[in-house]
Formats: C-alpha cells, structure tokens, sequence
C-alpha cells in the first residue's frame, strides 16, 4: 500500500493540531470526515494521545493511503478507515459508537453544498449537547474573499467543478444553524485558512 502525502497537509498538520487541543474534548472518540491521505489523522492521533480517532472516507484510495499512514505509524488509537459519504442519507447511522466530536479538513469547498448539508445533518444526529464539529479550509467573508489567491482559488475549482468554490461563512453560518449548531468566531490559520469550531446546541428544535 502506498503512503500518499500532501504537501499542504504537512504544512497545515501543526497549525491545526494547536487549535484542536483546545477545543477538543477529553476524552471520547473523534471522527474525521474526508480523511484524504491519513496525514492529519495520524498527526492528531499522536499529539492527543487520550483521544480515539475513526478516519473516513469515500474514496478507497484514500482508504488505502489511509490505512498505510496507520500501519506505519502504529499508534493504538486509530481505528481502521471507514467507507463514508455525507452526500448518502443516513450515513451516520453505520457509526455504532458514540462520538464526541468530528473533524472536517478542506472538504466543503471541493464538494457539492450536498455534502456540507450531509455533514450537518448527520453530525447533528450523532453529537450530544456542546459537542464540536470542527472544519478547516478557506471561506469568503459576508461575500468578499481575504486574499486573491483565495479568490483564484475559487474560480480554479469552479472551473474543474461548476458545484465547488470557496464557501462564505456566511452561509456556512446559515446552514450549521438550521441544523442544531452555533458558530464560534472562526480561528485565523496560515494561508489566509480558518478554522470553524460548531458547538451542536443543547435543545434544538424543543418547543
């Protein structure tokens, strides 16, 4: 099996860390959602020992790279990947365990508004009260894009996929609301990046 690596993962894998020891909690597992290559999720495992992780994704590729990053890395809190797609109703349900947070890198700009509202739901229907839901990537802000290469970026994908492009947090904002979350104020990271922390809110939809 091949160990695939991003260079932008290497890069980012640190960064993110820092912020994931705040905001993540105790104890519990952690799920992460379009895992990629594996590279974030044996980074996590191993600077938050006291946490478990199930990495994710659709592609069996990236399960692949996936699971040769755990095979080299031998860490004892890492479950084998999982086939997921947030665009398939009901995909949380094939989770037996209960999840105390989930983790999202660079997904919701190269994919379909489907599967940011896939991941909603679903997250939603798994995470207790003030459980976090953590996303990373670029975002347009109340329309405007922090930097150019943000905005290049952005055309790039359209033109490669007419349903991706950078999102505006915005909107983001919206559709985590309608689904039980509340935003906290996004964390500035490198490259003109953000990390979005949702807390799920502690009785949505009670009358």
């Amino acid at each position: 099996m091949i160990r695939a690596k991003s260079p932008a993962a290497e890069r980012n894998k640190g960064p993110i860390l820092e912020v994931l020891r705040r905001v993540l909690p105790a104890e519990g597992l952690v799920l992460e959602i379009a895992s990629g290559s594996g590279q974030h999720v044996v980074h996590f495992a191993d600077g938050l020992p006291h946490l478990r992780f199930l990495p994710s994704d659709p592609s069996a590729e990236a399960r692949e790279s996936i699971a040769a990053h755990l095979a080299h890395a031998a860490l004892s809190n890492v479950l084998l990947p999982r086939a997921l797609d947030v665009t398939s109703s009901g995909w949380e349900a094939s989770i037996d365990e209960a999840l105390a947070a989930i983790v999202c890198i660079n997904m919701i700009h190269i994919a379909p508004l489907e599967a940011m509202y896939g991941l909603f739901r679903g997250a939603a229907a798994r995470l207790g009260p003030g459980a976090p839901l953590v996303l990373y990537g670029p975002y347009r802000f109340h329309g405007a894009f922090l930097a150019p290469s943000n905005e290049a970026f952005s055309r790039d994908l359209a033109s490669r996929n007419p349903a991706w492009g950078v999102r505006d947090i915005d909107e983001v904002a919206e559709a985590a609301g309608s689904a039980g979350f509340t935003m906290e104020e996004p964390v500035a990271m490198p490259a003109n990046n953000h990390v979005v922390v949702l807390r799920r809110a502690e009785r949505h939809g009670a009358a």
